[in-house]
């Protein structure tokens, strides 16, 4: 079953992401697609606020991971637009089970490496503000989160 759920600004943006991160568990994998400036990076901010993470979140296209070790527990926010399905070489996989959560953004780039439990989130632009955002759980604990939080 598919949620859907309409953003209006980035506030409602960073608030949805907040309410997700209220729900997190370890081996956590969020997917994000969409165009660029939908607000995927958007989302990783809210959610990494929720945290407590204090530095400027930025995608990491260049980096391809960047790495936010908190004491709670750890968030490894990707940006795999420039892999061009050559995911193998940086090890990707095994940072869905290193205990943490792991936001992709352009993660369907990289389907096959993903895990089959998950949760993807499409974000399609509508106009300047809002946005509709198609939540796809695989498995039942994403099942759960977005009925607890959708």
């Amino acid at each position: 079953m598919d949620y859907k759920y309409t953003t209006r600004n980035e506030v409602d943006t960073l608030e949805l992401a907040q309410n997700i991160e209220s729900e997190k568990f370890p081996n956590m994998v969020i997917c994000l697609n969409g165009e660029l400036g939908t607000g995927k990076t958007v989302f990783v901010k809210g959610f990494a606020q929720a945290l407590g993470i204090e530095e400027t979140i930025t995608s990491p296209t260049f980096n391809i991971v960047k790495e936010y070790n908190e004491k709670e527990i750890n968030l490894y926010h990707m940006d795999v637009y420039r892999l061009e399905n050559k995911s193998d070489d940086i090890g990707i996989k095994d940072y869905f089970n290193k205990g943490g959560i792991t936001i992709i953004e352009w993660a369907d780039m990289i389907e096959e490496e993903l895990p089959d439990e998950r949760l993807d989130i499409n974000f399609r632009f509508i106009d300047e503000n809002t946005r509709v955002l198609i939540f796809k759980p695989h498995g039942k604990i994403y099942e759960d989160v977005c009925n607890a939080v959708l």
